[in-house]
């Protein structure tokens, strides 16, 4: 039986903060120039996890309610963006805020919106955002083809995920576009990379909450594949994952 999604990540954490991807920095550039994004602007990160994305909007001077259910992942990011004054670590979901109403600028939700009640979120966010607020929804998609070893890593996943293909983003579109309706949401797309050596690809599998951990069924073989594939894959000691960040936004009015 699969975790419920505010809890997936709870045992992860440390994977999840050293290994899992940011987001370029043309995503802030796309808010400033098609929605007008400024310092001043107050901003919902809604489910930001350890707050990767929230650092993002902080140093671009935004004050930010970091909104996170997961006890774990909130702690973490409490923690690293200690030095940021400007941010407000709130216990929260996408469908309970706790924010006030009309409170906020903008909502953000990165790597996260498909695990919320769609219905539920939207009512939420057009709840907290001031009139011609702007929701905006990113994801980093993982690429399963263009390389063998991207190609092979897919396969493994496949393999020995534990609801691997319940959770994987093939509906992110259509759900994007019922999430926005009847709004008309706007994308642009960047492209994003990162290398590991094996320790690295290691900590970057088991930062996905879909794949099985030490002592777990399936766990051992997992690890024997991955091995294979990045001693079959390796250029210079290192493996790329390479990924597509999709921005999605538009306003909830």
């Amino acid at each position: 039986m699969s975790k419920p999604s505010t809890a997936r990540f709870s045992d992860r954490v440390e994977n999840y903060v050293r290994y899992r991807p940011g987001y370029p920095p043309q995503v802030l550039g796309v808010l400033r120039e098609q929605c007008g994004l400024q310092p001043g602007h107050v901003v919902a990160d809604v489910a930001s996890g350890t707050g990767i994305f929230t650092r993002m909007l902080l140093e671009n001077g935004n004050p930010v309610f970091s909104v996170e259910p997961n006890a774990e992942m909130r702690e973490m990011g409490t923690h690293l963006l200690e030095d940021f004054s400007r941010v407000v670590w709130v216990a929260g979901t996408a469908e309970e805020t706790t924010l006030g109403a009309a409170s906020v600028d903008f909502v953000t939700a990165a790597q996260a919106a498909h695990w919320f009640d769609l219905r539920r979120a939207r009512a939420e966010f057009c709840r907290i955002l001031r009139p011609q607020g702007w929701c905006v929804l990113i994801w980093n998609e993982r690429l399963t083809e263009g390389t063998p070893f991207l190609h092979e890593y897919e396969r493994m996943l496949l393999a020995y995920g534990t609801d691997y293909k319940e959770v994987r983003h093939e509906r992110t579109t259509a759900m994007i576009h019922e999430f926005f309706a009847p709004a008309r949401c706007k994308q642009h797309v960047f492209s994003l990379r990162q290398s590991f050596v094996y320790e690295g690809a290691v900590g970057r599998l088991l930062s996905s909450s879909y794949v099985p951990l030490a002592g777990e069924p399936g766990y051992a073989p997992m690890m024997q594949e991955l091995r294979r594939l990045f001693h079959a894959h390796a250029k210079h000691g290192e493996v790329e994952f390479e990924y597509k960040t999709r921005v999605y936004y538009a306003r909830l009015d």
